[in-house]
């Protein structure tokens, strides 16, 4: 994102720095020649439109460059790590699963118990 505002920055700078030398030229072709009309008109025939920029990208292409740029910046784990932090879940998910047995075996055997049926 930087470099963009970098871009627009200085986007805004040259056409500032134009505007500047067009009025320049402007108030002194004014001076000499004393008629506004003619200086006006021939300021408006110095500013040329600047040539259309290259098409701009449409927004889903530059969502995916953006996600490409983001790509590249994201710090990806080694191998060691992964294999760490894939044993890392297995051994959760395990745990929370013999958990949440425990606490449904507890929960039937306490409805067993209220109702007297077994299921």
């Amino acid at each position: 994102m930087a470099k963009k505002e970098r871009q627009k920055r200085s986007a805004r700078q040259a056409r500032a720095q134009k505007r500047a030398e067009l009025e320049a030229a402007h108030a002194t072709s004014v001076a000499s020649t004393g008629d506004a009309k003619k200086a006006d008109a021939s300021a408006k025939s110095q500013e040329t439109k600047p040539a259309k920029a290259a098409k701009k990208p449409g927004r889903v292409r530059s969502y995916f460059q953006a996600v490409k740029a983001e790509m590249h910046r994201v710090v990806w784990p080694s191998r060691e790590e992964l294999k760490n932090y894939t044993v890392d879940v297995t051994v959760f998910l395990i745990v929370f699963g013999f958990c949440i047995w425990l606490v449904d075996t507890g929960v039937v055997a306490l409805m067993v118990g209220f109702t007297g049926l077994r299921g």
